[in-house]
């Protein structure tokens, strides 16, 4: 399968100017035939702490956008958004994975960055998601889900490719690019990084967004700018090192 992580700028809870933004982008990621389409965390607003005025209910205009380019392409689309809890009423950051059919699974984010008050703001999920996408096992994280080692642990073995949805600040870009790495090799599988780049509230943001193989090797990478990175993503891959390094069973 070939993935496509769409680094882009976000306008500052604009949702409307950074679809402009990002709709050609999505253009560029389908003309070359990528299939997985991964856009970044709170894709459409960027990482604001005001859900008031930005959160929405499930299938809102941020969620739609994605469910009709997912439709009209034919390609599954992965990015996050700030949405409401159909079951308590509370703000969560929700990341979506959305098919060819406009079919929609949810994660919520686990971890909420305390460091920026995340936690007083959108409520913690408290389940991972991993979804069969046309044979390819993905398991969906957002950006501080990524310090979390044991949440990814968990999934290793039904696990062939982990998205991690970001807007992750360059300040601290060392440890996103550190940590995507790890995730990789330790748990001997893809992992698509999606950082957002430009700024943001006052952050400004380097992207560094790549694409990770499961022995460690960086198949494509990109900071500062705009840009789809494109790569192929084999499930064939992931079991013949797992098979050759089962590094796997000796967990305990």
């Amino acid at each position: 399968m070939r993935v496509a992580a769409i680094q882009h700028d976000i306008v500052w809870e604009d949702p409307k100017a950074t679809h402009e933004i990002v709709a050609p982008l999505i253009d560029v990621a389908v003309a070359a035939d990528a299939r997985l389409l991964v856009l970044s965390e709170m894709y459409a607003t960027g990482f604001s702490m005001a859900p008031d005025r930005i959160a929405e209910q499930p299938g809102g205009p941020n969620e739609t956008f994605l469910v009709d380019r997912a439709r009209e392409h034919g390609v599954w689309m992965c990015a996050s958004v700030a949405q409401y809890s159909p079951e308590t009423g509370k703000p969560r950051n929700v990341g979506l994975l959305v098919s060819p059919n406009g079919a929609v699974r949810r994660y919520a984010k686990i971890h909420p960055f305390s460091y920026s008050g995340e936690h007083q703001h959108y409520e913690a999920g408290n389940a991972p998601l991993t979804v069969d996408v046309e044979e390819l096992r993905v398991s969906l994280f957002i950006c501080y889900d990524l310090r979390f080692v044991d949440e990814f642990w968990a999934l290793a073995h039904d696990t062939d490719c982990y998205v991690v949805v970001a807007n992750w600040p360059e300040s601290r870009r060392e440890h996103w690019q550190a940590l995507l790495l790890a995730r990789a090799i330790e748990n001997q599988a893809y992992v698509v990084g999606v950082n957002r780049v430009g700024a943001g509230n006052g952050l400004d943001y380097a992207g560094d967004s790549r694409i990770i193989d499961p022995m460690g090797t960086v198949l494509t990478s990109a900071a500062q700018t705009q840009t789809v990175l494109l790569a192929e993503v084999d499930p064939a891959r992931v079991l013949d090192v797992r098979q050759r390094f089962p590094f796997l069973a000796d967990r305990r």
